[in-house]
């Protein structure tokens, strides 16, 4: 079958648009802000927790501190704060969501830099523990703002390849606040530090990276829909602060639930992640179980893994960018289901470490795919820029309900079935979510959705 030369130079244009998306300077600062919102995760988490083990906490503390990171999971009660105040000074100078975002790095370097000054050797642990949950706190209403900015920031069809982005500089963020920090840690040392001055020195220079976010929010413009509703948002000016704030949580909820299928849409972003979810609970289980070592793990499944879901998410970010939304949610579903038929493959052949790297491989960037589209779904759920933050919250609260709790019962059914079968039955965990996308694409859900919806952002 041959093509005319009219039709490649069509396909060529269109892909490089696609590829050219991603250089868009509120692309670039949506990238950087990815980068600002997984770096504290792991100073609050895993790098913690090792600081901790090194100056002798016992085990049971240590796990107790799983608690810290509490703010991320209930972000959204008090994302209708960041939607219905301004920041005094900071607002009026920057703009309603970059005085927020500014404010939260404030908050966010002040409190690495307490975290840093709480050495768990020589502090009461429950001065490490506020410490940590301050830290918590302030990554955690940062996030609520990122996640708004890069809503009302992007056009309709920069979202996916705006989350790629994010998700990128996100993943690598996590990776200097883990080993990067360790590394920094061990370098202080070398330099003559004591172990105790070195860790500190270490939080120090992760506290000084959040600089790094500060400048993306000076050299970012506030979004043009954050600009029209800040004009509507004055009408209120002279209600009490309390009565704006639950004025805004009330009014997020009730425009949701006045559209179309509101019910419906909610289910389906519970499911739509499930199987994903519930077959992604059980890989290391699953690792470990065919007689992988711990390092085999490391290696192939968090650092093959990381370098798949990489990959997938740059190309689920061109999948939603150059087709309509509903399309892109087919195939986002029709892979997360197949990938997991990979593990099926993978328990009959054992112990073969090219296996698990081609098992990884397909998962993670199949996954990946499915979660970039997934999250431009969400973002253009969120069209009304006096809720932003509330309803994204609320959206990706939901969306972890199904992660957290739904796939809680995975353990327990892949002991009863044995793996094949269990991978099977994961997959089939999504058939729900495919009725559902059926029945919304009938009803027009999505082609609406698809519609353009006017300038979001200031040019650039």
């Amino acid at each position: 079958m041959t093509t005319t030369p009219e039709i490649d130079t069509a396909a060529r244009r269109s892909f490089t648009e696609a590829l050219a998306v991603y250089l868009k300077p509120r692309v670039l600062i949506v990238l950087v802000l990815g980068f600002s919102s997984g770096l504290p995760l792991a100073l609050s988490g895993t790098t913690l927790l090792v600081w901790m083990r090194e100056v002798g906490v016992d085990l049971g503390t240590i796990g107790l501190f799983a608690l810290v990171g509490t703010p991320y999971t209930i972000k959204f009660l008090w994302a209708p704060v960041v939607d219905a105040l301004d920041v005094p000074v900071l607002s009026r100078l920057l703009g309603r969501r970059r005085g927020w975002l500014m404010l939260s790095q404030i908050l966010l370097m002040a409190a690495i830099l307490i975290l840093a000054a709480s050495n768990p050797k020589f502090s009461a642990l429950i001065v490490v523990a506020g410490a940590a949950l301050l830290v918590a706190l302030a990554s955690a209403t940062q996030d609520i703002v990122i996640d708004a900015f890069r809503v009302e920031s992007l056009d309709t069809d920069e979202q996916a390849a705006g989350m790629a982005a994010y998700v990128a500089a996100y993943r690598v963020g996590m990776l200097v606040s883990t080993a990067g920090a360790l590394y920094i840690v061990s370098g202080f040392e070398v330099m003559g530090s004591s172990k105790d001055a070195a860790w500190s020195f270490g939080y120090a220079v992760m506290a000084a990276m959040v600089g790094i976010g500060m400048v993306a929010t000076l050299f970012a413009k506030e979004p043009a829909r954050s600009q029209a509703a800040a004009v509507e948002k004055a009408s209120h000016a002279g209600e009490s602060p309390i009565k704006r704030v639950f004025g805004a949580a009330y009014a997020a909820f009730a425009e949701f639930l006045s559209r179309d299928a509101a019910i419906a849409v909610l289910v389906f972003v519970i499911l739509y992640k499930l199987c994903d979810a519930f077959a992604g609970t059980m890989t290391a289980p699953f690792v470990i179980d065919l007689g992988f070592t711990r390092t085999d793990y490391a290696n192939i499944v968090k650092g093959l893994g990381l370098a798949a879901t990489l990959l997938g998410g740059f190309a689920g970010g061109l999948v939603a960018r150059t087709l309509p939304l509903a399309t892109a949610l087919w195939i986002g579903a029709a892979l997360q289901m197949a990938s997991n038929f990979v593990f099926v493959w993978q328990a009959y052949i054992g112990l073969n470490h090219w296996a698990l790297a081609a098992s990884i491989t397909v998962e993670s960037f199949t996954g990946a795919i499915g979660t970039v589209i997934f999250v431009a779904y969400l973002s253009s759920l969120c069209q009304s820029p006096l809720h932003t933050a509330t309803q994204y919250a609320l959206l990706t609260a939901l969306a972890a309900f199904g992660r957290t709790y739904l796939s809680a019962s995975a353990g327990y059914l892949a002991e009863s079935v044995g793996w094949p079968i269990f991978f099977t039955i994961s997959a089939a965990v999504g058939l729900p979510s495919v009725v559902l996308l059926w029945w919304l694409q009938a009803r027009g859900h999505f082609a609406a959705l698809d519609k353009p919806r006017g300038p979001v952002a200031m040019s650039n």
